[in-house]
């Protein structure tokens, strides 16, 4: 049959690569929307983990900057951590409450999150590929009507693919700087940040920074 000569060429591999990658992107994006970001315990249950060597790594900072509980959840919030309104909980290395995954980004799930903006990207460069290839121009109104689906396609794809590579570009650049979105833009709010004699504490370079974020 035609199906099985496609099969013996090898036609089938890229379609099935393909619903695979989109699978994989679904999946991805319910890990990421489901799982805890990196919730605050209760501030008996973050000793326990912090005496158990579970804390993050802690950079020199100022003498008179005290951990602070906090006036929501009541509970003392970790170097870095903020609370989320949305979420009524206190995050571990807040990143950004995502309207997307209606969840935060925080210290457990933000690896999890560049992967899922990855292979988006992927899916949506493959997508605008066969989109972009399904379509031949010529001035008719005819052709308009035969080809709006593809064309609009198109069109969505692009510019959800714009969205994707600013966000992964964005967040790569702060992750090699091993600062967060919330940490950059309110750099002046923040006081463990406003009264250090760096710039950004957590920085230990480029190569360490990754390497700690990703593994």
């Amino acid at each position: 049959s035609d199906l099985q000569k496609q099969e013996e060429r090898g036609e089938l591999l890229q379609p099935l690569i393909f619903v695979l990658l989109v699978l994989c992107s679904v999946l991805l994006y319910f890990k990421v929307s489901l799982m805890d970001p990196g919730f605050v315990k209760p501030e008996e249950e973050v000793k326990e983990g912090e005496d158990k060597g579970q804390g993050v790594v802690i950079p020199q900072i100022p003498g008179d900057i005290k951990l602070r509980r906090c006036g929501y959840c009541l509970v003392k919030q970790p170097m870095r951590a903020k609370h989320c309104q949305l979420c009524q909980h206190c995050v571990r290395r807040y990143d950004h409450h995502c309207p997307w995954l209606e969840n935060c980004v925080g210290e457990r799930n933000h690896p999890l999150f560049i992967v899922y903006l990855s292979v988006q990207l992927v899916v949506l460069l493959w997508g605008g590929h066969v989109a972009w290839s399904g379509l031949y121009f010529e001035q008719s109104q005819e052709w308009l009507q035969h080809n709006i689906f593809l064309l609009a396609s198109f069109l969505l794809i692009f510019i959800f693919t714009i969205v994707v590579v600013l966000l992964l570009v964005s967040h790569l650049y702060l992750i090699s700087c091993n600062t967060t979105t919330w940490e950059f833009m309110s750099h002046h709010r923040i006081s463990y940040l406003r009264h250090s004699e760096l710039e950004n504490p957590f920085d230990q370079g480029i190569i360490l920074n990754l390497w700690r974020f990703f593994c």
